[in-house]
Order: structure tokens, then sequence, then C-alpha cells
């Protein structure tokens, strides 16, 4: 049992991995962006990115203690399995890690979390009384 285990850990070992800051509109070329800011989203996260893997049916993990190393401040990353173990590809429509991140990219705007995260903030700014409390005069 022991060995199944560590078979797993070291296949997922070899999956490749995608930091945030690859598809992250925010940063340069420099800072270690891989998308062209046109394509990239601004701020991702890795369960946005997991979440993503999973509707494009790509198996995933993440790793939420390591950090990107030109900017170590930004934890966490997602290994995704492209290939399985006989070399042929995972999904057929998406082949390289390219691929994936461009993907991603288009499906983290449209996530459900950051959708929502939107809505109510607009919604309690127009429905709030512009000014409480005006009408009322003090005794």
């Amino acid at each position: 049992m022991d060995g199944a285990g560590e078979g797993r850990v070291t296949s997922s070992k070899k999956w490749s991995v995608i930091y945030p800051v690859y598809i992250n509109s925010r940063k340069t070329v420099a800072e270690g962006r891989r998308v062209a800011a046109g394509k990239a989203c601004p701020d991702p996260t890795c369960a946005v990115i997991a979440d993503c893997c999973s509707h494009l049916k790509i198996p995933c993990r993440i790793e939420s203690d390591k950090a990107y190393p030109r900017d170590f401040l930004q934890l966490g990353r997602v290994r995704v399995q492209l290939k399985g173990d006989d070399g042929s590809p995972v999904n057929p429509e998406i082949t390289t890690k390219k691929q994936l991140m461009l993907q991603a990219a288009e499906l983290v705007p449209k996530h459900l979390g950051r959708t929502r995260k939107q809505e109510p903030a607009t919604n309690s700014s127009s429905t709030a009384p512009s000014k409480p409390g005006k009408g009322r005069k003090k005794k």
C-alpha cells in the first residue's frame, strides 16, 4: 500500500507546473507572465486555475505551500497531468502547457467565484440609501 502511494507521488512530481503568475495580466514578461497580455486575466488564484483544469478534464493538484521562485511571496502552484504514463495526452484537445494556459486564462474570468464577488459589490452600492437619516431631525 505504501508503494502505491509513493508511486502516485512520484508520478505527480513529473506533472507540469503552472504558477498563477504565468497567466496574470498585471505582470510583465520579466516578472513571469508567459501568455500575451491581451489573453491573460487579472490576478488568478490556484484554486480557480485548478477548477478550470477539472472543467477541462485534466487531472491536477494544488500545492499551496510552494512559492514562485521569482517572487517568493506568491504562494501556490498547480500541477497538471498533460500526458498519461504511455505518453498520450490526457485531453486530446489540450496537448501542450501553452494551450492549457491559454484555455485557463479564458476560463478564469468566467469562474463563478470571480463573478459572484463582483455582483454583490455593485448591487449593494446601488440599492443602499444615498443619505440615511437625512430626513430625521435631532431633538
